[in-house]
């Protein structure tokens, strides 16, 4: 190996230093990946002239205290870059060579194998490619319209996920909210992992689309440090979104894999790698810093959380879950930290009731649904308190960035309505039969499913103060107000409508099977049978010792209903939460076992096997 060469002053770079950081950054890309036995060394390579003129001449950022409002955000979209963002921190000082070549990638070390906030340089987990750009947008969109302060966010983007819809979708949102303070920064080496990309380099095309879709294509070469340095340069007084779509080489500096195939993911042998280090001039030791922000920029204005009053409602009088959740979402909207985001059905969803009384805090993203999660996810990281809202059905389309945002540590509230096949004649395309089982397979998530409109706004309120990813589910249909306007509600409770003594079944239900049971519970008591009804609105987590206790007193006797597909929904929670109770259990379990169509609610509801009656008969059906 080459003599180190030695540290360089901490400031902004001039471009001679800017090179030599480049092919430091190259260098240490391969020393990390080859110690560790994996990673992406040659995707690290072909961006490392990109990264050294960013970070060392125009990412305002103070590394000491990464918690400055001021700061410019930086995210690593091609997450599989890792050795590259890792090989910057060192540069900047604040991870030590040792750490980089002994924790990459080490059971137990902070150097994972794609880079997760749990880096405090990081604001979002990428790896999952497409979505560090969309969650750019969300953290734009709070520094123009929240914050409103002047930092930008720069986004490396991979050109492999340019065939990833989700970033056209944020691309498009960025140019409707005008974030001229996001810059996206295309790698374009022209292979992906197993070989060449949809485009290539047919940077022509790239910037078509690009300009299509409202944003600013600037083309240039990835490896010539001078016009990096002047589209850098131009992208911070832009007017709006810029895409900088670089050619560049995969594995530059390194003659014996530049542009080479079968290269992706794979780290350079020892030999391979001496090798590389020679031809890119030997190990360095730069530290190099760019700008910090100035003391003088704006910061944001401190946030105001008065007391709540929430909306109260008449017992017995027919609210719908969805309606309650809007009055409550606009009722906390009394913070100035919460924010709600809707995909064009606020309407329905009622967070229309937050955006009459809040616009500035209200973000309209259509129908794109990854674009709604991944813009809650920017926010959390500006902290603000976000409440996304769709149809429940449509979250699937999401999921994978909500199986990121729990990856991301980020808190996130999302509302889903029109579940189940209790929505009535739209038909099967709308109904979600699958939200539940999806939310309680998230990391960490909390998952709500009220039955009346109290406890939906006394859940709308505990779930702002929630951490990771929250949803609560809320009902199309009208019902009555069971419980008074002083009733508590908290994640992980459940409530006892009904209990006796003689309690011989319980009746487990959530949402509209809730109602069902207790009308169930009216038809056995006409017939002496006492039956125990409990409100399951905590899916996760569950209130294991009421459930137990239920189980204990009718003889492990129980019925739960749910407006779900019978994977992973109520059923699944109340199991779980008797394994291994050591009481012998009859249990039925009420589901939509088959596909629905259209029809009433009440039809929908009788066929599916979830209605009252069919709730009755499983009772009757255990005590015979």
């Amino acid at each position: 190996m080459a003599t180190p060469v030695s540290e360089s002053a901490v400031g902004t770079a001039d471009l001679t230093t800017v090179r030599e950081l480049a092919q430091q950054l190259r260098v240490d890309s391969v020393r990390s990946s080859t110690s560790a036995g994996s990673g992406h060394p040659t995707s690290s390579m072909s961006a490392a002239d990109l990264l050294a003129v960013l970070v060392a001449r125009h990412l305002r950022y103070d590394w000491d205290n990464p918690e400055d409002p001021a700061n410019d955000h930086l995210i690593f979209s091609k997450g599989h870059a890792s050795p590259l963002l890792y090989s910057i921190y060192k540069a900047v000082g604040v991870v030590t060579d040792d750490e980089l070549m002994n924790g990459y990638r080490r059971f137990g070390e902070r150097l994972q194998g794609h880079p997760t906030p749990i880096l405090p340089w990081v604001d979002v987990a990428t790896g999952s490619l497409g979505q560090g750009l969309p969650d750019g947008v969300g953290v734009a969109i709070a520094g123009k319209y929240l914050d409103k302060v002047p930092y930008r966010v720069w986004v490396l983007c991979g050109d492999s996920e340019m065939a990833e819809g989700s970033v056209w979708e944020a691309l498009d949102k960025a140019s409707y909210y005008q974030l001229a303070n996001l810059v996206a920064i295309v790698d374009v080496n022209r292979l992906g992992q197993r070989g060449p990309t949809e485009l290539g380099w047919d940077l022509d095309r790239y910037a078509a689309r690009v300009e299509a879709f409202g944003a600013r294509a600037v083309v240039i070469d990835g490896h010539d440090i001078e016009a990096i340095d002047a589209a850098l340069a131009d992208a911070e007084d832009a007017s709006r979104p810029t895409v900088i779509l670089a050619r560049t080489r995969k594995g530059e500096g390194f003659s014996e894999v530049a542009d080479a195939e079968g290269w992706h993911g794979k780290p350079l042998p020892a030999d391979m790698a001496e090798r590389a280090i020679a031809e890119l001039g030997g190990e360095r030791d730069l530290r190099v810093r760019g700008p910090v922000p100035s003391a003088d920029l704006p910061r944001p204005a401190p946030i105001v959380r008065p007391a709540i009053t929430l909306p109260a409602f008449e017992l017995g009088a027919k609210v719908a879950t969805r309606k309650a959740y809007g009055q409550a979402l606009a009722a906390l909207g009394a913070r100035t930290d919460v924010v709600a985001l809707d995909a064009e059905v606020s309407n329905s969803t009622h967070a229309e009731d937050f955006a009459h009384v809040h616009p500035d805090r209200f973000f309209e993203i259509f129908i794109a649904e990854q674009q709604l999660v991944a813009t809650a996810v920017g926010l959390s990281v500006r902290g603000y308190v976000p409440f996304a809202s769709t149809f429940a059905a449509f979250f699937s389309r999401a999921y994978d960035f909500i199986r990121m945002a729990a990856i991301s540590q980020a808190d996130i509230r999302l509302s889903g309505s029109h579940a189940g096949v209790e929505i009535g004649a739209d038909g099967p395309s709308q109904m979600a039969l699958e939200d539940l089982a999806m939310m309680r397979a998230v990391g960490g998530s909390t998952v709500l499913y009220p039955s009346d409109a109290t406890s939906t706004a006394r859940l709308v309120e505990a779930m702002a103060d929630l951490s990771g990813v929250s949803y609560l589910r809320t009902t199309r249909g009208a019902y009555p107000v069971l419980y008074g306007p002083d009733e508590p509600f908290a994640p992980g409770g459940s409530k006892v409508l009904r209990r006796s003594d003689s309690d011989t079944v319980a009746l487990i239900g959530a949402g509209v099977t809730l109602h069902e049971s207790l009308a169930a519970a009216d038809a056995l008591a006409a017939e002496g049978v006492a039956a125990r009804v409990i409100d399951l609105y905590s899916v996760k987590p569950v209130d294991a010792a009421t459930v137990l206790e239920a189980a204990r007193a009718t003889g492990g006797r129980i019925v739960v209903a749910e407006d779900h597909y019978p994977e992973g929904g109520l059923a699944s929670a109340v199991l779980g939460a008797l394994d291994d109770c050591g009481l012998q259990l009859s249990v039925r379990h009420l589901a939509v076992r088959s596909l629905p169509g259209s029809g009433t609610s009440a039809e929908l509801l009788d066929a599916a096997g979830i209605s009252a009656k069919h709730i009755a008969e499983a009772a009757r059906d255990l005590l015979r």
